[in-house]
């Protein structure tokens, strides 16, 4: 069983940064690909951005590229975002996601990842 536990979350103000945390519980994680997803009220799940563990490929929405980035700590097992330039429109709750074992690529489908954490609230104010 795998578990992910995600902080960093909070209030910022638009144009400004936070940074995301996954811990992820199990090692061998190379064998995972890891995502981000967000979900605003009323809203359905979308996803953010991913990486492969092994190699460290990475992919994102349109929404966030150039904004988001997405990488991976080996030694921690950790997996963060960095997100610059927020905007109100950011605002949701983050999800952290693993697949495993790793499927198509990119996987931008909340159905092709297993394991999930529980959420870290992001508000941007306006």
């Amino acid at each position: 069983q795998v578990q992910l536990v995600e902080s960093g979350g909070g209030l910022v103000q638009a144009g400004g940064s936070l940074r995301l945390s996954c811990a992820v519980s199990r090692a061998a994680v190379s064998s995972y690909t890891m995502g981000w997803f967000r979900q605003a009220p009323g809203k359905e799940r979308e996803f953010a951005a991913a990486i492969k563990w092994s190699g460290g490929s990475t992919y994102y929405a349109d929404s966030v590229k150039g904004r988001f980035t997405i990488s991976r700590d080996n030694a921690k097992n950790t997996v963060d975002l960095q997100m610059n330039s927020l905007k109100p429109g950011d605002t949701a709750v983050y999800y952290c996601a693993a697949q495993s074992p790793v499927g198509a690529w990119p996987s931008r489908s909340a159905y092709e990842y297993n394991y999930w954490g529980q959420g870290t609230q992001v508000t941007v104010s306006s």
